[in-house]
């Protein structure tokens, strides 16, 4: 299948070289008001990008309700107002491929000969524009299905010959599932998915319908970050952002490969948002993809970042780790672990140390942490992102 574009196939090299120069013209424009709430400094490298600061969605939140819609962010080319909750408003455009979902479709063979039933929301929340905005770029028609009435999603895909489906990865096999029932036979060919886990098995049975199934991960106040290609080997990360990944709690680059929080710097100029904490984790995958496509890859959603814990009456924050393994050289990672010992709340704080004095971790730990606790040295710690394990039953 050829690509979406060139964009797909540059060097690291030619890319970085166009991400900074992309993001040093969106710093100079958000800095045009220097009051405003992303004001930035121009960048000499794109390395240097990890030295802003993370801009998490708490704080869009409070920036928004001080004053609406879009808590002070310089936003233009707005065509659409979407809400999500919390409440968070985000804009959306209709300048061609807008939130970037094209190149998706592109993958997902999706073209000027489908027909595609969009079976996202159109309600307040932007994801049924985002993926309608996709099919446009690509040429494809759209039947705005939207959510439900699956009686009639059934009847319509059947008489208008629908060949592909764009919504979440369990409610296709409620249509095929119901036109069964209903003896239909739908030409649905392919199906682009997200906002949800995309099991396995559930792909396998789209595969044994004829149905090839592909995911992206996406967000309403980003567009498209990541998206899977044929070659379904990771998440490659979409043109027109820069992925990080994060030690949560922090704003530092991980290791390559270690698991961390996803923070993303859209290159949008209507809608700026630099290092944009999504609260999901995930991990960098080694080498390329091998359809071709030559930017970094992510390994996907892998859980959440924002591990806060109640215990004891205090809240235990992953900051509040990150900061124990700064104050002490020999720390190369630690954990806390949290669980019930009858009807009170008990903690241990794993450390992955070379060296080092398990007094002094003790007494760091009870004056980073307020709390004190167990501290255990271990080997190592499982590379899954979790600083706080919270294994109490909450049943």
């Amino acid at each position: 299948m050829s690509h979406y574009d060139a964009l797909e196939t540059r060097s690291a090299d030619e890319r970085a070289e166009a991400q900074l120069k992309a993001l040093n013209a969106q710093l100079a424009q958000v800095s045009a008001t220097p009051d405003g709430p992303l004001a930035r400094d121009r960048l000499d490298d794109l390395s240097e990008l990890s030295n802003l600061p993370v801009l998490r969605k708490s704080q869009l939140a409070e920036w928004q309700a001080a004053q609406r819609p879009f808590g002070g962010i310089r936003v233009s080319n707005v065509a659409h107002i979407f809400q999500s909750p919390g409440p968070i408003y985000e804009p959306g455009g209709i300048s061609h491929d807008w939130w970037r979902m094209g190149r998706f479709l592109h993958a997902c063979g999706i073209g000027t000969t489908d027909i595609v039933q969009n079976c996202f929301g159109y309600h307040l929340t932007p994801a049924g524009m985002i993926f309608e905005s996709g099919a446009r770029a690509v040429g494809a028609v759209v039947l705005p299905a939207g959510t439900g009435q699956t009686d009639l999603q059934v009847r319509a895909a059947a008489d208008i010959g629908t060949t592909a489906y764009a919504g979440t990865p369990d409610y296709l096999k409620v249509i095929l599932d119901r036109a069964d029932e209903m003896g239909e036979r739908l030409g649905i060919v392919r199906a682009a998915v997200g906002g949800g886990a995309l099991f396995p098995s559930l792909r396998q049975e789209y595969a044994d319908r004829g149905i090839a199934c592909l995911q992206c991960y996406a967000t309403a106040d980003l567009g498209n970050i990541a998206y899977e290609s044929d070659a379904q080997e990771g998440m490659i990360v979409d043109e027109g952002v820069i992925v990080e990944i994060v030690r949560p709690g922090t704003g530092g680059p991980v290791p390559p490969g270690e698991v961390g929080e996803v923070v993303v710097t859209a290159l949008n100029s209507d809608y700026p948002l630099i290092r944009f904490a999504t609260g999901d984790l995930s991990a960098v995958m080694e080498g390329t993809s091998p359809c071709g496509r030559t930017n970094m890859r992510i390994k996907g959603w892998m859980g959440r970042a924002d591990q806060t814990a109640k215990i004891k009456g205090m809240f235990v924050r992953p900051e509040q780790v990150a900061d124990l393994v700064a104050r002490h050289d020999e720390i190369r990672a630690a954990r806390v672990i949290v669980t019930r010992e009858g009807e009170m709340d008990a903690m241990e704080v794993q450390i992955a140390a070379d060296g080092g004095d398990e007094a002094a971790w003790a007494d760091s730990v009870a004056q980073l942490l307020k709390l004190r606790g167990r501290v255990a040295r271990v080997d190592d710690l499982p590379n899954d992102g979790k600083v706080i394990d919270d294994r109490r039953d909450y049943g």
